[in-house]
């Protein structure tokens, strides 16, 4: 069992103009091709299962008022897939509506979530969510045709895939 454990409920969650506030991240690393000719790196990134049906996402949750939305992002990321690293630049905010998270405070569902890059440095043997999640190492392309979400294909293609090109 892991030391680590997940926040759960919504006491201390963040709202703004009736929008439920979501952190989350595109977990990514190289990884070299072992071919002796060329030492090209490839971009994996990791998603997870969805517990709520098929596909794939991204480890994201709700932003709560004792942390920033960068602490937050990187706390989704060691709960829902396990991995910890450098969070590196946000890449921007997606608009979706939730069927699960409605409330008195977002009735309609409506959440914006922050979007981070993250570079994976450790996986984590035990974490929070591992019961119910697996991970997946997928290529970007992969991963476009896995994403369960219209916005996290959004959030791949957009933002990270050009955030991405202009580090490289």
């Amino acid at each position: 069992m892991s030391d680590l454990v997940a926040r759960t409920g919504r006491l201390q969650q963040r709202y703004e103009a009736g929008c439920r506030l979501v952190a989350g991240c595109i977990p990514f690393r190289y990884r070299s091709l072992d071919d002796l000719n060329n030492s090209e790196k490839v971009v994996e990134v990791l998603m997870i299962n969805s517990t709520s049906g098929p596909g794939l996402l991204f480890p994201k949750g709700g932003w709560e008022n004792d942390e920033t939305v960068e602490e937050a992002a990187v706390r989704e990321a060691i709960e829902e897939a396990g991995v910890r690293g450098d969070l590196m630049d946000f890449i921007g905010y997606y608009h979706f509506k939730s069927k699960s998270h409605q409330d008195e405070f977002s009735p309609d569902g409506l959440c914006k979530a922050a979007m981070f890059a993250l570079c994976v440095k450790e996986e984590l043997d035990l974490w929070p969510e591992q019961s119910t999640r697996t991970r997946s190492w997928l290529t970007i392309q992969e991963a476009v045709e896995s994403c369960r979400h219209e916005w996290m294909k959004e959030a791949l293609e957009d933002g990270f895939c050009k955030w991405l090109a202009q580090k490289e």
